[in-house]
């Protein structure tokens, strides 16, 4: 199919104006088809055709009558006005009511096929947007048909149309992120940008930047201003993960720039105008942080208007048996491995685990014995072996003397001992960073450096 030339209709109720046309394309390699007047041309439109040469004074309907007609049954079709009868007015009417191009008789060949063949780049273009979002839809779906995700899908639907802000509670590893995107995509917003700033991630000093952007010279390093998240998802949507992790100081200019619309950068003193709509998430009860005033009430009321709350993959494991061949299939795709399938004993192995790392802990277990498996089929062996793998050091797999200098010795010995201490807390991050004693920021960053997250 990628072979066969774009087809373009030729709609114009003089011949020899087809005519012409028409032996202008197909000399460049396009197909044609003709029509007469406006009613031919509606039937002869089919999803084939690339672009659209349009005239707009025809007996019966006239070009801006088939013009919306079109585009009522093919939104992004591109279709080229022509008429002998043009002024400014009229390719301005034309381009307001949908219409790709303006062209006045007589027009020069050269005109017409730079426009087609632009209007045809365009439209491919469109096409593979549309194809790359459908999949990165695909990819960042909600998988599972249990009474739990059920109702999370129905908050969505409700929540999405409307300004509201929503709160996503749930553990880690469950999935917070892709319900703000699922909201954003369903929103008034989709076509906006969709901003995510993870608040556990940042150092507290830099909060405020982060949020609100500097300008230069604000503070060491500062060498240009620069606009924060806010700026940045305007007129789209903020989705500020772990916000129970944000200092106690920037909750009170949070909640100001949530209730006036309004920010200023780090350093500066002009209130910059934001269009933002917030979307939060935290694995805490925020409740209690109000309680242990560690968390603002007039933030956490302010955040608190629709609560989507995600349940644990241990409290639904029947959606089991969409999930892992979801994430076996995508995980083959995206590792350019042959295709493989779950074995029996591979999906009884899996309903048997508690899943302390959530959908993540899954998909990571799934992926990786994908890469190393042998065969086309992941057993218990398989994925067991990947979710509770034998030390490196002792098994061979590293020899710890071979690093030249004691740096990389350090590295590599510190990204396992990361690895590990994951692995034992399910992949919870703020778990294994107060077990090993370690700021959450800095954690983010180690996982960032080593490519663990």
């Amino acid at each position: 199919m990628a072979d066969v030339p774009p087809r373009i209709l030729i709609v114009d109720d003089q011949r020899a104006v087809r005519e012409e046309l028409a032996f202008a394309l197909t000399y460049e390699g396009l197909q044609v088809v003709e029509a007469g007047d406006g009613q031919a041309a509606l039937q002869a439109l089919t999803p084939d055709i690339g672009a659209v040469l349009l005239d707009i004074k025809m007996p019966g309907m006239d070009g801006f009558e088939v013009l919306e007609k079109m585009l009522a049954l093919q939104p992004d079709l591109k279709v080229i006005l022509i008429t002998g009868h043009g002024d400014i007015d009229t390719a301005v009417v034309a381009i307001k009511k949908g219409a790709y191009d303006f062209l006045q008789k007589p027009f020069a060949n050269d005109r017409v096929l730079v426009s087609v063949k632009n209007a045809l780049q365009q439209a491919s273009l469109a096409r593979e947007n549309k194809d790359l979002r459908s999949t990165i839809a695909k990819d960042q779906a909600l998988i599972g048909t249990s009474a739990a995700m059920q109702q999370v899908r129905t908050l969505i639907d409700k929540v999405a149309p409307t300004e509201a802000t929503a709160l996503i509670t749930g553990e880690n590893g469950t999935g917070k992120e892709l319900v703000a995107r699922q909201i954003h995509r369903l929103s008034r917003r989709s076509q906006q940008p969709f901003v995510a700033i993870n608040c556990a991630a940042i150092p507290a000093e830099l909060v405020e930047s982060e949020l609100f952007g500097h300008e230069k010279g604000a503070f060491t390093g500062a060498q240009s201003a620069r606009g924060g998240c806010f700026e940045q998802a305007h007129h789209g949507t903020l989705f500020l993960d772990e916000i129970g992790d944000m200092p106690l100081p920037m909750q009170a200019k949070l909640l100001r720039a949530l209730q006036e619309q309004v920010v200023v950068r780090v350093g500066g003193s002009k209130e910059i105008k934001v269009d933002v709509r917030l979307i939060a998430a935290t694995n805490q009860d925020l409740q209690q942080m109000v309680e242990k005033k560690e968390f603002r009430e007039d933030l956490f009321w302010r955040l608190h208007v629709v609560r989507i709350h995600l349940p644990p993959l241990r409290e639904r494991p029947d959606d089991l048996a969409e999930l892992a061949p979801h994430f076996l299939a995508a995980a083959c795709a995206r590792n350019g491995l042959p295709k493989k399938k779950l074995a029996r004993t591979g999906f009884e192995w899996l309903r048997t685990q508690r899943w302390p790392g959530n959908v993540r802990q899954l998909r990571n277990v799934i992926e990786g014995a994908a890469i190393l498996a042998e065969g086309q089929e992941l057993g218990k062996d398989e994925l067991a072996a990947v979710a509770t793998p034998v030390p490196a050091a002792t098994s061979g797999g590293v020899d710890w003397f071979a690093f030249e200098t004691i740096e990389e010795f350090g590295a590599a010995t510190e990204k396992e001992f990361i690895r590990r201490k994951l692995l034992e807390n399910g992949g919870n991050i703020k778990r294994t960073a107060e077990r090993i004693d370690l700021q959450r920021s800095n954690l983010y960053k180690k996982l960032e450096r080593y490519g663990l997250k």
